[in-house]
């Protein structure tokens, strides 16, 4: 059998082969316990924090052992195995090193894995390694940068641990004069048992050096990393899934998919326009008053049309967060008439619909904007006036009636309100508005939408939970392109290049080298600068919805380029078994729940789960879902009979799972041959479409802007 096949095989068969070997220790149990969890071993590199940053966003168990901490645990047999009830454990199902040997040779430790990887069939993934014959390689042909290099997934990758990509890996190169990657390519060494899974053509030399492939010896299997990366990069972000896949051979706790939800708010309002000449935006409340003359963006019927047809094209519904009073407005002033309106009705089916407020009012304290910025008006004993109960009651029960009345297909429980209002906003109300949450609950509201760089992670309001939108740097305020460049030029450029100057003393703005070309500034910088952060959300597993404008989709259209570029991208990089999970709000709010819940379980040490043989079994705390990705055919085993588990995507299937009536624990069932491949999947709701690095020789570092490695938001724009 040649090393391809051979590799297939046994990454096909790789849970009967744990299962199977002859070093399995016997015992009067029979087969041993393999617990799901992983051990990582680090040595405060980023390849192993990326690693790590990875399972922890997957929900997958792991313990880390630090080797530079004096009072670390010894690795050795009694670290890794021992008994259980009678029969063998082993307490890791893979094992990460931040090398191929990070203790040395002749190591007491590195022997304790090597055996205990042999006995249990356990895989090794050296996060990033030099190319060397004791990891299955030649020395390297080629080290030095990798940045803009295009690596290929190879037959092998396909077919197995990353049969999810559709065959490019492609390198970030963000900064042509910052080194952003560094690694080694290499060709198999002599007579090694290895299979590369991705690679790169040799600089200066002929054919292909590996980048990641497996390096089968000794009875062992590792996976071997020939460059370094951070969490944050793209390269690293369209491998992680593949790498965790191969580590726990398609069987483990945490799940992982890519999303992409696009909410539009104020349809059938209108937006506030960026005024060059003042800087500001006359109508709201970052324009002193009485300076300018509002000129609203409102969307029109063949903008309406548009939208619908390419929510259609893209099979990618736009969630519209509406506001019914707009149109009443529009109707009062033109004599009953609103094209807009009846074309977005008529359209319905082709988007999803968010109740918006029905006038769009601020929901929070009473504005003073007699100054800008504004102020909390105050009650006479000096305390905080805020908006009453029954108002913003009023302002979602006349939406939601308006939007019933029109046949706008809505779900009661989910609310944005206008500019998030009613929720905290700093510097000015550091608390919600108290008479929000009654409000909420008066109208059976379960699900709150929250601007996500202001108030970060889901939180209760009450009984409600928020759902965080991340806003997209596509303004408000701009209907046309000349004034997106316009104001991003204010924003982002020092006051010597005519610029507001506040990105100068900012630590979490940017400031551009020099203003945008007027005419090409937003195609050229600002449509691959957003669509990157928002591509970024998409491969990080992060279900949380981005926000726009519906004055994005009038007159230039210019969200169509981000949003056409996002999914462009990602129909290029992905098979068509990962497509782009598109949820509405509800289920986004669900599913952050639910991680919430998961997470803390995990973390609190409160979650087991094991198999033995064929069989999974789980068990977590009363309530708490369990979170699992698992080979197709998957089953979970009921009181009476078994179900389907979880739903297909990226070759395995994975999803939320409970145990059945009169359970206390889950029992999954897997096919006696978990598959390696990859799988389609056709499912509802879905579409097709840096931190600091180590410095290697000859590299410097690169630091992704932002707090989180995402482009900082701009500062006067309304959320």
């Amino acid at each position: 059998m040649n090393r391809t096949a051979r590799a297939a095989a046994l990454g096909a068969g790789a849970l009967l082969l744990a299962l199977s070997l002859p070093g399995t220790p016997a015992s009067a149990a029979g087969l041993p316990r393999i617990d799901l969890r992983v051990l990582v071993v680090t040595d405060g590199g980023p390849a192993t924090a990326a690693l790590t940053a990875e399972l922890d966003v997957q929900g997958t168990p792991y313990t880390t052992v630090d080797l530079r901490q004096s009072g670390r645990p010894v690795i050795n047999a009694a670290f890794l195995a021992d008994t259980v009830d009678g029969r063998a454990r082993a307490k890791y199902q893979a094992v990460v090193l931040p090398n191929d040997n990070p203790f040395g040779a002749g190591s007491a430790e590195m022997a304790a894995l090597a055996s205990y990887e042999r006995t249990y069939a356990v895989p090794q993934v050296d996060a990033y390694t030099y190319a060397r014959p004791e990891a299955g390689l030649r020395t390297p042909e080629f080290s030095g940068s990798l940045d803009g290099v295009r690596a290929q997934v190879t037959a092998s990758g396909k077919s197995g641990p990353f049969g999810y990509l559709a065959g490019q890996v492609p390198f970030e190169d963000n900064a042509p004069d910052i080194g952003e990657s560094y690694g080694f390519l290499a060709k198999p060494a002599p007579g090694a048992d290895f299979t590369s899974y991705v690679d790169a053509p040799i600089p200066g030399a002929e054919g292909r050096g590996s980048l990641v492939g497996e390096y089968r010896h000794d009875g062992r299997r590792e996976l071997v990393v020939t460059f370094v990366y951070n969490q944050h990069q793209q390269q690293f972000r369209l491998l992680a899934r593949g790498i965790v896949d191969w580590m726990t051979q398609g069987v483990q706790l945490g799940s992982s998919r890519n999303y992409f939800a696009v909410h539009v708010d104020d349809v059938f309002g209108a937006d506030d326009r960026w005024d060059s000449e003042l800087n500001c935006t006359p109508g709201d409340v970052d324009c002193p008053p009485g300076e300018g003359t509002p000129d609203p963006i409102r969307m029109t019927a063949d903008d309406a049309a548009y939208a619908a047809q390419w929510s259609k094209g893209r099979k990618f519904p736009l969630d519209m967060a509406f506001n019914g009073g707009g149109s009443e407005l529009h109707r009062e002033e033109n004599g009953g008439a609103d094209p807009l309106a009846d074309r977005l009705i008529a359209d319905r089916g082709e988007h999803r619909w968010l109740n918006h407020t029905y006038n769009h009012p601020f929901l929070g304290c009473v504005q003073d904007v007699s100054t800008v910025p504004w102020t909390c008006a105050k009650n006479t004993d000096g305390s905080t006036r805020y908006v009453s109960r029954t108002e913003i009651s009023r302002q979602i029960s006349d939406n939601r009636n308006w939007g019933r009345r029109a046949g706008l297909p809505l779900q009661d429980g989910e609310l944005v309100t206008g500019e998030h209002s009613g929720l905290k906003v700093l510097p000015q109300q550091p608390d919600d508005n108290p008479n929000l949450s009654t409000a909420l609950r008066d109208n059976g509201v379960t699900w709150l939408g929250s601007d996500n760089s202001r108030d970060r992670g889901q939180r209760p309001v009450g009984s409600v939970l928020t759902v965080p939108r991340y806003p997209m740097n596509v303004f408000y305020n701009a209907g046309r392109t000349s004034e997106q460049i316009d104001e991003y030029n204010w924003i982002y450029t020092r006051k010597a290049d005519g610029g507001s100057g506040v990105c100068e003393n900012s630590s979490v703005a940017t400031c551009l080298e020099s203003p945008l070309d007027a005419t090409t500034g937003y195609q050229d910088h600002i449509v691959p600068v957003e669509s990157t952060i928002a591509m970024g959300h998409v491969l990080a597993n992060d279900p949380r919805p981005h926000f726009i404008h519906q004055s994005n989709l009038a007159e230039d259209r210019i969200a169509y380029p981000v949003l056409g570029s996002i999914l462009d991208t990602y129909g290029a990089l992905f098979a068509d078994n990962a497509p782009v999970v598109n949820l509405r709000m509800a289920d986004i709010g669900g599913e952050l729940r639910s991680r919430a819940a998961w997470d803390t379980a995990v973390k609190a040490g409160k979650v087991t789960a094991y198999r033995i043989g064929d069989k999974v079994t789980v068990q977590a705390p009363s309530g708490v879902a369990a979170r699992a990705t698992m080979p197709t055919g998957t089953v979970r085993q009921l009181l009476l009979g078994s179900d389907p588990f979880g739903s297909a995507y990226a070759g395995r299937t994975s999803g939320w799972v409970s145990p059945g009536l009169l359970q206390s624990r889950v029992t999954l069932d897997l096919p006696s041959a978990p598959a390696a491949g990859s799988a389609t999947a056709e499912q509802p709701g879905v579409t097709k479409a840096a931190k600091k690095l180590p410095v290697p020789p000859g590299a410097t570092t690169y630091v992704k802007p932002g707090t989180d490695g995402h482009t900082p938001r701009a500062l006067p724009t309304r959320r």
